[in-house]
């Protein structure tokens, strides 16, 4: 009896196990979910690298970033910056103030050049004066010579007398033609005095610092305080309203494209549409690919540098939307009747 019940036993699954038949089934069931994930996923992978690149015949793409043209906003005098108006992001206009530059020195220069200058004046007041002076000696000298030549001529007077008027009228003729040099030469330095001070004026307006064209401020470098020497970079700053993206193509694509041929950008964040653009550049000199470009491989290739240039029509009606280092893919084409990929086009 004992026996019977331990072999019975013995033949029931215990409490929480799975009979054998079940757990096969289980892990049939289980392989082929498996199996069909794998395979739909293998499909996606497949049908994406497929068809990721499908372009119209004729159209070629690259992947770049938004570039804008940077301008540097620098010092054009050594100096310290004593107050700065503008933040990273601010638009700016053509001839706004962006800063000022300590320039007690200049200031002292000018007013001592200013003082250079009063005395010049002064100095081609007194030459006149004594050119005058001068002047009517000279005067009185040709009327006594003229005299004196008279009374030689009736015998009133001596030869030597008349040899002393011409000698005094000699004098007085050098001294006002001396008077005459001497006012050209304070004149000429009346002259030089202001030319400084039109220079110092120029440098004092040098050290306000003012926005070279209008565009947005994309990084400020200097700080208050800060110490510049001649040149130094005070921000950068952007040109919205010249963007371009630099693309990549190799010899047989480049090699078709000319410089005012139709392009295309699509960006990633506006990815139902395309901005019309138009080739700007492209290079005439292979490089290999820059390091950004995603793959060792297409780094390892020879391309041509291209750059697709956004209109400024275009730019002003999508109304600020672009910014610099937004990624995205440039088309172009290698012949002119090429249809463009059927995403919405930009044009207004």
């Amino acid at each position: 009896m004992t026996d019977q019940t331990k072999d019975a036993s013995q033949t029931q699954p215990s409490s929480g196990q799975i009979p054998p038949r079940k757990s096969g089934k289980l892990w049939l069931i289980i392989g082929c979910i498996l199996v069909i994930c794998a395979g739909f996923g293998g499909f996606r992978l497949w049908h994406y690298f497929e068809h990721k690149n499908d372009l119209p015949p004729h159209i070629e793409g690259s992947n770049g970033r938004l570039e804008m043209t940077r301008f540097d906003v620098a010092a054009k005098y050594a100096g310290r910056i004593t107050d700065l108006s503008f933040h990273e992001g601010d638009v700016v206009q053509t001839g706004q103030i962006l800063a000022h530059q300590d320039d007690s020195e200049l200031r002292a220069q000018r007013d001592a050049a200013q003082a250079n200058f009063e005395q010049a004046q002064e100095s081609v007041r007194r030459a006149e004066a004594e050119q005058a002076a001068a002047h009517a000696s000279t005067g009185l000298a040709a009327q006594q010579l003229m005299h004196t030549k008279q009374m030689v001529a009736q015998s009133l007077v001596s030869d030597m007398e008349l040899q002393n008027s011409q000698t005094a009228y000699t004098t007085r003729k050098l001294s006002e033609e001396a008077s005459q040099h001497n006012v050209a030469a304070a004149k000429e330095a009346v002259k030089a005095a202001s030319a400084q001070i039109a220079g110092l004026d120029a440098n004092l307006a040098e050290m306000t610092i003012r926005a070279p064209t209008s565009g947005q401020i994309e990084y400020r470098i200097a700080e208050k305080g800060s110490v510049l020497g001649q040149g130094g970079r005070l921000a950068s700053l952007l040109d919205p309203s010249d963007i371009y993206l630099t693309v990549f193509f190799e010899s047989a694509v480049a090699g078709k494209l000319h410089v005012g041929d139709e392009a295309r950008i699509k960006l990633d964040a506006m990815n139902d549409r395309l901005v019309p653009a138009q080739i700007s550049f492209v290079s005439p000199e292979a490089q290999f690919t820059p390091k950004f470009v995603e793959t060792k491989t297409e780094r390892e290739k020879l391309v041509y540098r291209v750059k697709l240039r956004i209109m400024p029509d275009t730019v002003h009606r999508l109304g600020g939307v672009l910014k610099a280092g937004m990624t995205g893919i440039g088309y172009v084409r290698t012949e002119p009747s090429a249809q463009w990929p059927s995403l919405k086009s930009d044009r207004g």
